[in-house]
């Protein structure tokens, strides 16, 4: 079992990939904008993974910022990217290494895919 922070600024795609993850056997929190984000992230509880939507609130490197902050917390972290835009690769220059994608829309099989090929 795995601990997974979501980020994510729209409610019902922040529910829905909570409830795929937890029905995988994973652990979640669940952040909406960067402050949450690092609430999480600064506690003593290890995350092993972080889902995040690449741009948050409407801020172009949103994302990509809770990525970069977030493995300075743990640089074990595994990163995976989500947004409504096709992947280019000026998207992917901005990903930690080892980041991985899956654009919206995506369906909860192919989340918990994406999730399970991440953690291992």
């Amino acid at each position: 079992m795995a601990v997974v922070l979501i980020v994510e600024d729209e409610l019902f795609i922040r529910q829905s990939a909570d409830w795929t993850i937890e029905d995988l056997g994973h652990d979640t929190l669940v952040a909406g904008d960067l402050a949450e984000a690092l609430t999480h992230l600064s506690a003593a509880q290890p995350i092993n993974a972080l889902f995040v939507d690449i741009r948050l609130n409407a801020l172009a490197l949103g994302g990509y910022d809770v990525a970069n902050r977030a493995v300075k917390f743990w640089p074990e972290l595994r990163v995976l990217y989500t947004s409504g835009t096709p992947l280019t690769p000026d998207m992917t220059e901005h990903f930690v290494s080892g980041g991985r994608f899956i654009q919206k829309p995506y369906s909860p099989d192919q989340l918990g895919l994406c999730v399970e090929e991440l953690l291992h």
